[in-house]
């Protein structure tokens, strides 16, 4: 067995993002064809307990709009041109002993993800992107940041997509293991845009970081 969370935009309250925590049966292994039964396996048990419909938001989406709302196939503005979200994500750490790693804007994303610098330079200490450096706190504000700012040309679209499904999944994601996940930053999105929030948050990052707090987000 495994345990994932499912990430549903919140239109009102004190939360943009509800997390419910799911447990489903685990298929082991690798390949594609495991991942995607547990997709499946994750979707089952959510709607078991009455969650979605879903929308798996990874590159192992059997949906095509999942795949393409994934960090991987997203692309975020870098000085004159578009650069891949994941790439402008590992590629703006900075460690205690080493980055920002900008040679990594121009490597594809999961090249930029496995890069060995990004594991040996010691402890995180900030971003650095485009001039600007971004803080660690709130936790996953630069990643949401750049999905967000990756969505932002696309609200109508990322409208009809929380209007299809309310629920939204990751299946690489391990809560355990790592802090920011597509699928509730695309959540989080929805949420901005269903309560006509993205002009406010657009305005800059530490506007953009007061949503990230609960007492801000009604």
């Amino acid at each position: 067995m495994a345990e994932r969370p499912v990430f549903i935009p919140n239109c009102s309250g004190p939360r943009l993002v509800d997390e419910v925590m799911v447990d489903f049966k685990w298929h082991p292994g690798m390949s594609a064809s495991q991942k995607m039964k547990n997709v499946d396996a994750l979707h089952e048990a959510a709607q078991r307990r009455g969650l979605g419909p879903l929308l798996e938001v990874s590159s192992k989406s059997a949906a095509e709009t999942g795949k393409k709302l994934s960090a991987f196939s997203l692309k975020v503005p870098y000085c004159d041109r578009m650069i891949p979200l994941e790439c402008a994500f590992q590629g703006s750490k900075v460690f205690e002993e080493g980055g920002p790693f900008t040679d990594l804007y121009e490597v594809d994303a999961r090249t930029a993800k496995r890069d060995p610098r990004l594991r040996e330079s010691g402890r995180l200490k900030a971003f650095s992107f485009d001039g600007e450096r971004f803080p660690l706190q709130p936790e996953t504000a630069f990643y949401d940041w750049l999905y967000f700012r990756a969505l932002l040309p696309y609200a109508d679209f990322i409208q009809r997509v929380g209007d299809t499904c309310n629920a939204f999944t990751d299946i690489e994601f391990n809560p355990q293991k790592s802090i920011a996940c597509q699928a509730r930053s695309l959540a989080m999105v929805i949420a901005l845009i269903k309560r006509d929030l993205t002009a406010k948050a657009s305005a800059s990052f530490s506007e953009f970081c007061r949503f990230q707090r609960p007492q801000y987000a009604h």
